[in-house]
Protein backbone atom coordinates (compact mmCIF):
# COMPACT_ATOMS: atom_id res chain seq x y z
CA UNK A 1 0.00 0.00 0.00
CA UNK A 2 1.05 3.37 -1.13
CA UNK A 3 0.82 6.58 1.18
CA UNK A 4 1.30 9.61 -0.34
CA UNK A 5 3.33 12.49 1.03
CA UNK A 6 1.49 15.06 2.98
CA UNK A 7 4.01 17.74 1.35
CA UNK A 8 3.95 18.20 -2.39
CA UNK A 9 7.11 18.18 -3.90
CA UNK A 10 8.57 20.27 -6.38
CA UNK A 11 12.46 19.30 -8.30
CA UNK A 12 12.63 17.04 -5.68
CA UNK A 13 12.34 19.30 -3.06
CA UNK A 14 9.77 19.36 -0.17
CA UNK A 15 7.50 22.72 -0.06
CA UNK A 16 4.86 23.54 2.29
CA UNK A 17 0.92 23.37 0.10
CA UNK A 18 1.08 27.11 0.12
CA UNK A 19 4.45 27.52 -1.98
CA UNK A 20 3.74 24.92 -4.06
CA UNK A 21 0.37 26.85 -4.95
CA UNK A 22 2.23 29.81 -5.99
CA UNK A 23 4.46 27.99 -8.04
CA UNK A 24 1.91 26.52 -9.83
CA UNK A 25 0.19 29.81 -10.56
CA UNK A 26 3.47 31.10 -11.39
CA UNK A 27 3.96 28.24 -14.33
CA UNK A 28 0.40 28.75 -15.33
CA UNK A 29 1.60 32.35 -16.20
CA UNK A 30 3.27 31.01 -19.45
CA UNK A 31 4.53 34.24 -20.76
CA UNK A 32 5.82 35.01 -17.58
CA UNK A 33 7.60 32.25 -17.02
CA UNK A 34 9.15 31.96 -20.30
CA UNK A 35 10.02 35.74 -19.71
CA UNK A 36 11.56 34.79 -16.90
CA UNK A 37 13.86 32.16 -18.68
CA UNK A 38 14.71 34.44 -21.22
CA UNK A 39 15.76 37.74 -18.69
CA UNK A 40 18.22 35.15 -16.93
CA UNK A 41 19.58 33.93 -20.21
CA UNK A 42 20.23 37.31 -21.18
CA UNK A 43 21.53 38.44 -17.92
CA UNK A 44 23.87 35.00 -17.01
CA UNK A 45 24.81 36.31 -20.61
CA UNK A 46 26.24 39.36 -19.53
CA UNK A 47 27.80 38.78 -16.84
CA UNK A 48 31.14 37.46 -18.14
CA UNK A 49 31.30 40.04 -20.20
CA UNK A 50 34.94 40.51 -20.44
CA UNK A 51 34.98 36.63 -22.05
CA UNK A 52 32.78 37.58 -25.18
CA UNK A 53 33.64 41.09 -25.53
CA UNK A 54 37.33 41.78 -25.07
CA UNK A 55 39.83 43.35 -26.77
CA UNK A 56 42.43 41.17 -24.37
CA UNK A 57 42.47 37.59 -25.66
CA UNK A 58 41.32 35.13 -22.54
CA UNK A 59 44.50 33.16 -22.92
CA UNK A 60 47.79 33.87 -24.19
CA UNK A 61 50.44 30.69 -24.66
CA UNK A 62 54.31 32.27 -25.40
CA UNK A 63 57.50 30.18 -24.41
CA UNK A 64 55.82 27.37 -23.25
CA UNK A 65 54.19 29.46 -20.22
CA UNK A 66 50.14 30.42 -19.95
CA UNK A 67 49.38 33.85 -19.12
CA UNK A 68 45.69 35.05 -18.55
CA UNK A 69 45.74 39.19 -20.21
CA UNK A 70 41.59 39.03 -19.21
CA UNK A 71 42.18 38.42 -15.54
CA UNK A 72 45.55 40.38 -15.41
CA UNK A 73 47.89 43.45 -17.04
CA UNK A 74 51.02 42.58 -18.84
CA UNK A 75 53.96 44.44 -19.74
CA UNK A 76 55.28 44.37 -22.86
CA UNK A 77 58.96 42.79 -22.06
CA UNK A 78 56.49 39.79 -20.61
CA UNK A 79 56.60 39.26 -24.23
CA UNK A 80 59.90 40.16 -25.42
CA UNK A 81 58.98 43.67 -26.32
CA UNK A 82 59.92 47.23 -24.83
CA UNK A 83 60.04 47.64 -20.73
CA UNK A 84 57.91 49.97 -19.20
CA UNK A 85 54.79 49.77 -22.04
CA UNK A 86 51.82 47.57 -21.51
CA UNK A 87 50.86 44.71 -23.32
CA UNK A 88 48.83 45.44 -26.50
CA UNK A 89 47.88 42.28 -28.16
CA UNK A 90 46.09 43.82 -31.05
CA UNK A 91 49.32 45.39 -32.26
CA UNK A 92 51.05 43.03 -35.09
CA UNK A 93 54.36 42.80 -33.77
CA UNK A 94 53.20 41.16 -30.61
CA UNK A 95 50.92 38.87 -32.11
CA UNK A 96 54.18 38.29 -34.62
CA UNK A 97 56.23 37.43 -31.40
CA UNK A 98 53.84 35.15 -29.64
CA UNK A 99 53.67 33.40 -33.26
CA UNK A 100 57.36 33.13 -33.23
CA UNK A 101 57.57 31.48 -29.75
CA UNK A 102 55.54 28.52 -30.88
CA UNK A 103 52.65 30.44 -28.86
CA UNK A 104 48.73 30.94 -29.72
CA UNK A 105 45.86 32.96 -28.58
CA UNK A 106 42.07 32.40 -27.19
CA UNK A 107 40.34 35.51 -28.42
CA UNK A 108 36.58 36.31 -27.48
CA UNK A 109 34.10 36.29 -30.22
CA UNK A 110 33.83 39.99 -30.13
CA UNK A 111 37.61 41.38 -30.21
CA UNK A 112 36.47 44.95 -28.77
CA UNK A 113 35.69 46.62 -25.32
CA UNK A 114 33.22 48.70 -24.51
CA UNK A 115 35.75 51.46 -24.42
CA UNK A 116 38.10 50.26 -27.38
CA UNK A 117 38.36 52.50 -30.39
CA UNK A 118 38.16 50.61 -33.77
CA UNK A 119 40.57 51.28 -36.25
CA UNK A 120 40.33 50.94 -40.21
CA UNK A 121 36.51 51.75 -40.03
CA UNK A 122 35.13 51.07 -43.37
CA UNK A 123 33.95 55.07 -42.90
CA UNK A 124 33.57 58.01 -40.49
CA UNK A 125 32.14 57.03 -37.32
CA UNK A 126 29.41 55.99 -36.79
CA UNK A 127 29.80 52.91 -39.02
CA UNK A 128 26.42 50.82 -39.97
CA UNK A 129 26.81 46.95 -39.13
CA UNK A 130 28.76 44.73 -40.87
CA UNK A 131 30.55 41.19 -40.67
CA UNK A 132 32.93 43.09 -38.03
CA UNK A 133 31.30 45.18 -36.05
CA UNK A 134 27.73 43.57 -35.72
CA UNK A 135 25.53 45.81 -34.51
CA UNK A 136 28.29 49.16 -35.91
CA UNK A 137 30.01 51.76 -34.30
CA UNK A 138 28.80 54.58 -32.15
CA UNK A 139 29.89 58.08 -32.88
CA UNK A 140 33.63 57.39 -31.15
CA UNK A 141 34.06 54.54 -32.74
CA UNK A 142 33.51 52.04 -30.34
CA UNK A 143 31.84 48.68 -30.97
CA UNK A 144 27.88 48.92 -30.53
CA UNK A 145 27.29 45.11 -28.99
CA UNK A 146 30.00 45.14 -26.54
CA UNK A 147 28.91 48.15 -25.19
CA UNK A 148 25.65 46.77 -24.91
CA UNK A 149 26.76 43.57 -23.60
CA UNK A 150 28.27 45.77 -21.19
CA UNK A 151 26.02 47.91 -20.54
CA UNK A 152 23.31 45.39 -20.27
CA UNK A 153 25.18 44.33 -17.10
CA UNK A 154 25.88 47.12 -15.23
CA UNK A 155 21.88 47.97 -15.77
CA UNK A 156 20.88 45.05 -14.46
CA UNK A 157 23.08 45.03 -11.60
CA UNK A 158 22.34 48.92 -10.99
CA UNK A 159 19.17 47.81 -10.62
CA UNK A 160 19.23 44.88 -8.23
CA UNK A 161 21.37 46.77 -6.14
CA UNK A 162 18.69 49.90 -6.20
CA UNK A 163 15.82 47.33 -5.80
CA UNK A 164 17.20 45.29 -3.02
CA UNK A 165 18.80 48.30 -0.43
CA UNK A 166 15.64 50.11 -0.95
CA UNK A 167 13.31 47.05 -0.39
CA UNK A 168 15.23 46.61 2.55
CA UNK A 169 15.17 49.88 4.35
CA UNK A 170 11.70 50.44 2.91
CA UNK A 171 10.26 47.56 4.75
CA UNK A 172 12.37 48.26 8.14
CA UNK A 173 10.80 51.65 8.32
CA UNK A 174 7.35 50.29 7.18
CA UNK A 175 7.48 47.47 9.75
CA UNK A 176 8.51 50.14 12.71
CA UNK A 177 5.67 52.47 11.99
CA UNK A 178 2.90 49.63 11.63
CA UNK A 179 4.24 47.93 14.78
CA UNK A 180 4.50 50.63 17.10
CA UNK A 181 1.67 53.50 15.90
CA UNK A 182 0.98 56.19 17.91
CA UNK A 183 3.08 59.40 17.93
CA UNK A 184 5.73 57.35 15.82
CA UNK A 185 3.45 56.75 13.25
CA UNK A 186 2.33 60.06 12.62
CA UNK A 187 5.54 61.45 13.22
CA UNK A 188 7.05 59.53 10.17
CA UNK A 189 3.92 60.14 8.19
CA UNK A 190 4.47 63.35 8.19
CA UNK A 191 8.16 63.21 7.46
CA UNK A 192 7.51 60.77 4.78
CA UNK A 193 4.89 63.27 2.88
CA UNK A 194 7.29 66.32 2.82
CA UNK A 195 10.25 63.99 1.91
CA UNK A 196 7.84 62.18 -1.27
CA UNK A 197 6.68 66.06 -2.46
CA UNK A 198 10.43 66.84 -3.00
CA UNK A 199 11.35 66.89 -6.75
CA UNK A 200 13.63 63.99 -6.82
CA UNK A 201 14.66 64.92 -10.37
CA UNK A 202 16.14 68.59 -10.00
CA UNK A 203 17.94 67.13 -7.26
CA UNK A 204 19.62 64.54 -8.48
CA UNK A 205 20.52 66.67 -11.34
CA UNK A 206 22.14 69.27 -9.05
CA UNK A 207 23.93 67.00 -7.14
CA UNK A 208 25.14 65.43 -10.52
CA UNK A 209 26.56 68.14 -11.40
CA UNK A 210 28.37 69.06 -8.18
CA UNK A 211 30.14 65.96 -7.92
CA UNK A 212 31.79 63.64 -10.23
CA UNK A 213 28.68 60.57 -10.71
CA UNK A 214 29.16 57.03 -10.38
CA UNK A 215 28.16 53.58 -9.84
CA UNK A 216 27.90 53.88 -6.11
CA UNK A 217 27.32 57.43 -5.80
CA UNK A 218 24.41 57.21 -8.42
CA UNK A 219 23.18 54.14 -6.17
CA UNK A 220 23.00 56.25 -3.02
CA UNK A 221 21.47 59.46 -4.81
CA UNK A 222 18.74 57.00 -5.91
CA UNK A 223 18.32 55.53 -2.59
CA UNK A 224 18.01 58.88 -1.17
CA UNK A 225 15.01 59.07 -2.68
CA UNK A 226 13.48 55.46 -3.70
CA UNK A 227 13.68 53.71 -0.05
CA UNK A 228 9.79 54.73 -0.07
CA UNK A 229 8.11 52.47 -2.26
CA UNK A 230 7.16 49.68 -0.06
CA UNK A 231 6.31 51.82 3.01
CA UNK A 232 2.88 52.15 3.05
CA UNK A 233 1.94 47.86 2.34
CA UNK A 234 3.96 47.41 5.25
CA UNK A 235 2.83 49.62 7.10
CA UNK A 236 -0.67 48.87 6.48
CA UNK A 237 -0.37 45.00 6.96
CA UNK A 238 1.17 45.73 10.43
CA UNK A 239 -1.58 47.68 11.66
CA UNK A 240 -3.67 45.27 10.41
CA UNK A 241 -1.53 42.47 12.05
CA UNK A 242 -0.66 43.87 15.45
CA UNK A 243 -4.09 43.28 17.32
CA UNK A 244 -4.36 39.56 16.02
CA UNK A 245 -4.64 36.92 18.37
CA UNK A 246 -1.37 35.33 17.16
CA UNK A 247 0.74 38.70 18.23
CA UNK A 248 -1.02 39.16 21.30
CA UNK A 249 0.22 35.66 22.60
CA UNK A 250 3.65 36.19 21.53
CA UNK A 251 3.67 39.38 23.64
CA UNK A 252 1.88 37.72 26.57
CA UNK A 253 4.69 34.78 26.39
CA UNK A 254 7.30 37.92 26.45
CA UNK A 255 8.67 37.77 22.82
CA UNK A 256 10.72 40.89 22.08
CA UNK A 257 9.30 43.17 19.67
CA UNK A 258 11.69 42.84 17.22
CA UNK A 259 11.26 39.18 17.35
CA UNK A 260 7.52 39.35 16.85
CA UNK A 261 8.16 41.55 14.05
CA UNK A 262 10.41 39.85 12.23
CA UNK A 263 9.67 36.17 12.95
CA UNK A 264 6.10 36.14 13.33
CA UNK A 265 4.70 39.50 11.20
CA UNK A 266 7.41 40.49 8.33
CA UNK A 267 6.80 37.08 6.11
CA UNK A 268 3.03 37.84 5.52
CA UNK A 269 3.80 41.46 5.34
CA UNK A 270 6.44 40.38 2.15
CA UNK A 271 3.53 38.55 0.24
CA UNK A 272 2.49 42.20 -1.07
CA UNK A 273 6.26 43.27 -0.98
CA UNK A 274 7.46 40.73 -3.12
CA UNK A 275 4.82 41.15 -6.11
CA UNK A 276 5.77 45.07 -6.23
CA UNK A 277 9.46 43.77 -6.49
CA UNK A 278 10.18 43.20 -10.57
CA UNK A 279 8.36 46.66 -11.19
CA UNK A 280 10.40 48.23 -9.13
CA UNK A 281 13.43 46.96 -10.64
CA UNK A 282 12.19 47.99 -14.19
CA UNK A 283 12.25 51.32 -12.71
CA UNK A 284 15.38 51.42 -11.50
CA UNK A 285 16.82 50.18 -14.38
CA UNK A 286 14.54 53.08 -16.10
CA UNK A 287 15.95 55.64 -13.58
CA UNK A 288 19.28 54.95 -14.56
CA UNK A 289 18.69 55.32 -18.37
CA UNK A 290 17.02 58.54 -18.12
CA UNK A 291 19.73 60.09 -15.92
CA UNK A 292 22.29 58.87 -18.51
CA UNK A 293 20.19 59.66 -21.50
CA UNK A 294 20.42 63.35 -19.83
CA UNK A 295 23.94 63.44 -19.40
CA UNK A 296 23.74 63.26 -15.48
CA UNK A 297 24.71 59.26 -14.97
CA UNK A 298 27.07 57.23 -15.16
CA UNK A 299 30.68 58.53 -16.04
CA UNK A 300 31.29 59.54 -19.58
CA UNK A 301 32.69 56.67 -21.75
CA UNK A 302 31.22 54.16 -19.11
CA UNK A 303 28.63 51.30 -21.09
CA UNK A 304 25.21 52.56 -20.57
CA UNK A 305 21.91 51.79 -22.35
CA UNK A 306 20.78 55.71 -21.86
CA UNK A 307 24.27 57.16 -23.21
CA UNK A 308 23.41 54.64 -26.37
CA UNK A 309 20.06 56.48 -26.88
CA UNK A 310 21.83 59.65 -26.79
CA UNK A 311 23.79 58.92 -29.38
CA UNK A 312 20.86 57.68 -31.68
CA UNK A 313 19.10 61.13 -30.91
CA UNK A 314 22.14 63.04 -31.74
CA UNK A 315 23.09 60.97 -34.79
CA UNK A 316 19.98 60.70 -36.62
CA UNK A 317 21.72 59.44 -39.67
CA UNK A 318 22.84 56.51 -38.05
CA UNK A 319 19.59 54.88 -37.00
CA UNK A 320 21.05 51.76 -35.85
CA UNK A 321 22.13 53.50 -32.40
CA UNK A 322 18.65 54.80 -31.67
CA UNK A 323 16.95 51.26 -32.79
CA UNK A 324 19.62 49.43 -30.80
CA UNK A 325 19.19 51.16 -27.17
CA UNK A 326 15.40 51.08 -27.73
CA UNK A 327 15.41 47.46 -28.66
CA UNK A 328 17.48 46.65 -25.52
CA UNK A 329 16.04 48.73 -23.29
CA UNK A 330 12.34 47.66 -24.37
CA UNK A 331 12.64 44.25 -24.37
CA UNK A 332 14.66 44.10 -20.92
CA UNK A 333 11.77 46.34 -19.39
CA UNK A 334 8.41 44.28 -21.37
CA UNK A 335 10.24 41.21 -19.76
CA UNK A 336 10.46 42.37 -16.26
CA UNK A 337 6.50 43.77 -16.38
CA UNK A 338 5.60 39.73 -17.60
CA UNK A 339 7.17 38.37 -14.91
CA UNK A 340 5.80 40.78 -12.70
CA UNK A 341 2.82 39.73 -13.76
CA UNK A 342 3.11 36.24 -13.45
CA UNK A 343 4.80 36.65 -9.50
CA UNK A 344 1.18 39.19 -9.11
CA UNK A 345 -1.09 35.86 -10.16
CA UNK A 346 1.35 33.02 -8.05
CA UNK A 347 0.76 35.51 -5.36
CA UNK A 348 -3.22 36.00 -5.92
CA UNK A 349 -5.16 33.92 -3.37
CA UNK A 350 -8.29 34.38 -5.55
CA UNK A 351 -6.85 32.43 -8.32
CA UNK A 352 -6.83 28.81 -8.25
CA UNK A 353 -4.19 26.77 -9.94
CA UNK A 354 -4.49 22.62 -9.39
CA UNK A 355 -1.46 20.52 -10.44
Amino acid sequence: MTIASPRPRILGLGVSPVTHRRWLGFLANRRGFWSLMLFLALFALSLPAEFIANDKPIAVAYRDEIYWPVFREYGDETFGGIPGLRADFTQPDMQQRVAESGGWMIWPPIPYAYNTVVLNLPGPAPTPPDAINWLGTDDQARDVMARVIYGFRISVLFGLALTIVSTVVGVLAGAVQGYFGGWVDLLAQRFLEIWESLPALYILIIVAAVIVPGFWTLLILLLIFSWTWPISVVRAEFLRARNLEYVRAAKALGLGDWRIMIRHMLPNAMVATLTFLPFTLSGSVTALTSLDFLGFGLPPGSPSLGELLKQGKDNLQAPWLGLTGFFVIGLMLTLLIFIGEAVRDAFDPRKGHHS
